[in-house]
C-alpha cells in the first residue's frame, strides 16, 4: 500500500469510528456532530466554505512565505556574523519563549483588522523554527570539507552556495514542516482576534450562535488544509533532497514490502 493510501485509510476510518460512536451512544449534535452531519452542513453552502479556505489559505501562505524568505536570510546571516550570533540570535532564543498570541493585540493596534495584521501573526509564530533549523543546519557542516575548500581558495559565497546550504536543506525542510503548521495556527489565530473573513472567523461566528456543525466543519477543512500543506512540504523535500538518509530507508523498506 502506498503513503497516499495509507494516509486516506486512517483518516477515512478515524470517521468510521467517529460516526459509530456517535450513532452508537446517541451524541446529541449539540455536543458532538457525527460526519454525516458536517457533511450535510459543508453541502448547504459550499461556496461560503470555499471563499472563505481560500482566504485562511492566503494568510497562511504570505505568512509562511515572509518567514521563509526573512528566516533563511537571517540564519546565514547569524552564521556568518559573530556579533549577530551574539546578540541577535540570543534575542530570538529569548524572545521565542514569549506566547507569540499574547502579541496579536499590538498587530492589531499597529496594522488594523485587515489582512495586514493578520499575515504578520502567522509570520511571527512560523518565523523562529526556520530560523533555529536553519542556524543547526548551516553549523553542522563537517569542518573538514570547509578547510578542504578554504585550502582550494574557495570563497565564502561558494562555501556557503556548494557545501553549507546543500548540507543545511534536510534542516531547513524540517522547519518548514513545523513552520507551515504553525502559520496555519497564526492565520486563524488572528481570524480569531479581528477580522471579518476566514475560517477562523466562521468559526468564531457559529460559536457565538451555537451552531456547532458549521464550527465542526470549519475545524475540518482546516485539518485537511494542513495535512496537505504539510505534506507537499515533504514533497518537496523528497524532490530537492532525494539523497538523504531517511528517505533512502523509506525507499529500501518500501523495495523490500514489494
Amino acid at each position: 500500500m502506498s503513503r497516499s493510501l495509507r494516509i486516506l485509510a486512517v483518516f477515512l476510518g478515524f470517521l468510521l469510528v467517529w460516526e459509530a460512536g456517535t450513532r452508537l451512544f446517541d451524541v446529541p449534535t449539540w455536543f458532538l456532530p457525527s460526519p454525516s452531519v458536517i457533511f450535510v452542513e459543508l453541502r448547504s453552502d459550499p461556496m461560503l466554505y470555499l471563499v472563505q479556505s481560500l482566504d485562511t489559505l492566503a494568510t497562511t501562505m504570505l505568512g509562511f512565505g515572509a518567514a521563509f524568505v526573512l528566516g533563511v536570510l537571517l540564519a546565514i546571516a547569524i552564521v556568518y556574523s559573530r556579533l549577530l550570533e551574539n546578540t541577535l540570535y540570543t534575542l530570538l532564543v529569548s524572545f521565542n519563549s514569549i506566547p507569540k498570541i499574547a502579541l496579536a493585540p499590538l498587530f492589531i493596534i499597529w496594522l488594523g483588522t485587515g489582512l495586514q495584521s493578520k499575515v504578520a501573526v502567522s509570520f511571527l509564530i512560523a518565523f523562529f523554527p526556520i530560523v533555529i533549523d536553519m542556524v543547526l543546519g548551516l553549523r553542522s557542516t563537517d569542518p573538514e570539507a570547509l578547510n578542504l575548500f578554504k585550502t582550494m581558495h574557495g570563497s565564502s559565497f561558494h562555501a556557503l552556495t556548494k557545501i553549507r546550504f546543500p548540507n543545511a536543506l534536510p534542516y531547513m525542510f524540517s522547519g518548514m514542516k513545523v513552520a507551515i503548521s504553525l502559520a496555519l495556527v497564526g492565520a486563524v489565530a488572528g481570524e480569531f482576534i479581528a477580522s471579518q473573513s476566514g475560517l477562523g472567523y466562521v468559526i468564531l461566528t457559529a460559536q457565538g450562535m451555537f451552531f456547532t456543525p458549521r464550527v465542526f466543519a470549519a475545524i475540518l477543512l482546516l485539518g485537511v488544509m494542513g495535512t496537505i500543506l504539510f505534506y507537499l512540504v515533504d514533497l518537496a523535500e523528497r524532490l530537492v533532497c532525494p539523497w538523504h538518509v531517511a528517505h533512502r530507508e523509506e525507499e529500501v523498506a518500501a523495495a523490500a514490502r514489494g
